[in-house]
């Protein structure tokens, strides 16, 4: 199938619903029902982008090894699809721990919770 590829990573009830601007955008649309699923997903399908929400690991392995919720998926993401622009969404009381991941893996755009249409848009490269 043409066109470009985005994997949707939904893990906050703050994420956006923006299907219907992606199909507008010409943008297909993954929505892998875990971070597992997504890495799985990836053997098939080489994204263009990824969106995914930020979530920081309060104690857990995260606070040693793991930033976040992301960083095994980002891992897999640099050797399956390495060109991949990568946006992250956060809120704001975490966005003190995004540059710990930034570190890590590039990250295309960080945008904070509520995330309208025109700043997916911006960071998607696309105009309205």
């Amino acid at each position: 199938m043409a066109g470009e590829l985005l994997f949707s990573i939904i893990e906050s009830p703050q994420h956006p619903n923006f299907s219907g601007l992606y199909v507008r955008a010409g943008i297909r649309e993954l929505k892998p029902k875990s971070v597992r699923d997504a890495i799985k997903q990836l053997r098939k399908h080489r994204p263009d982008y990824l969106v995914a929400d930020f979530v920081f690991g309060y104690g857990n392995n995260y606070a040693g090894a793991n930033v976040c919720n992301l960083d095994v998926l980002l891992s897999s993401l640099q050797k399956y699809s390495p060109a991949a622009r990568v946006i992250v969404l956060v809120q704001k009381e975490e966005l003190q721990y995004v540059d710990r991941l930034r570190s890590r893996f590039p990250l295309h755009r960080v945008l904070v919770y509520p995330v309208t249409e025109g700043q997916m848009l911006e960071a998607l490269g696309k105009r309205s």
